[in-house]
């Protein structure tokens, strides 16, 4: 080897497509606020909140439960209620195809899920939407498995819990939608007659029919940072208006000064704040709370 050959940097070795390492899709998340690049690990361990900004990315329904509730003692409440295309409705897709699609993006059987557990050792019955299956639209099964958790928390003498993340009224099933509107304030009357207590957590996104129903009936209203929360969206208020909507609004920090929610708190306090609220609403000590 000559003197010039050791100066010169070796030549590209072309390896074997096949022994080539990929970095995985879906491995680093780019922070929508903060535009800070986030390892995916990471900030599922800070429970989707972006550790540099605090920005509350959205959460899917089982991880957020799985966070909020403690690990003994859960079950699930409604599970065997599942959706039936009874409109047989049809826009570009047939609504059996949206519901297959949506259960095997998910892995839910619908938009709701309910649980039965505890928060710090607070007995209580908590529901949750997953937004990605349908926009978290309240169907004829959200409804139903709404009211069977209004149901088992006044059979057991617990609070309830709802987390909403969700569109409104699912399209698909036209009035059938639209009625449980009525049909889960009316377990939340119940529910109150009983004096039992009724928290309402309101997420990015909380619309349409949810939020024009039983998402505001809480006794207390808490939402997370940041989240949209209102009926129609601020698109559709300004074309129809025709004027410029003010900075901020419908999100949770305009409706927290409006006097519309109660509180407004980060994901990772949301545990102790709701375990504290619910010990005040029962008179409970505050020793009941385990910390």
């Amino acid at each position: 080897m000559s003197w010039l050959d050791k100066l010169l940097p070796p030549k590209i070795q072309h390896t074997d497509p096949s022994e080539r390492r990929t970095v995985p899709e879906g491995l680093w998340i780019k922070c929508p606020s903060c535009e800070t690049v986030l390892y995916k690990t990471d900030l599922e361990e800070n429970l989707n909140v972006c550790p540099k900004c605090s920005h509350h990315h959205r959460i899917g329904a089982r991880a957020r439960l799985d966070a909020f509730l403690d690990a003994e003692g859960r079950y699930e409440i409604g599970q065997e209620v599942l959706p039936v295309d009874v409109l047989k409705f049809k826009d570009s897709k047939k609504y059996t195809e949206r519901l297959k699609s949506a259960l095997e993006t998910t892995g839910e059987t619908d938009a709701l899920i309910v649980f039965g557990g505890s928060v710090m050792s607070v007995p209580l019955v908590a529901a949750c939407f997953e937004f990605d299956f349908l926009g978290g639209s309240m169907g004829s099964v959200v409804g139903e498995r709404f009211v069977r958790g209004v149901h088992t928390a006044l059979e057991q003498k617990v609070p309830f819990v709802s987390i909403a993340a969700t569109g409104g009224a699912r399209m698909q099933e036209g009035l059938f939608s639209l009625l449980q509107m009525a049909k889960t304030t009316a377990a939340l009357t119940r529910l109150a007659k009983a004096r039992l207590p009724y928290i309402s957590i309101l997420t990015d996104p909380t619309m349409g029919g949810v939020s024009a129903s039983f998402a505001f009936m809480g006794d207390v209203v808490m939402a997370e940072p940041q989240a949209l929360i209102g009926f129609a969206g601020p698109r559709v208020i300004e074309n129809t208006v025709r004027q410029k909507l003010p900075e901020g609004f419908q999100r949770a920090e305009f409706l927290m000064e409006k006097g519309a929610i109660d509180m407004i708190v980060d994901r990772r306090d949301l545990r102790s704040a709701v375990a504290r609220a619910l010990a005040k609403l029962q008179r409970q000590s505050m020793d009941a709370v385990a910390g």
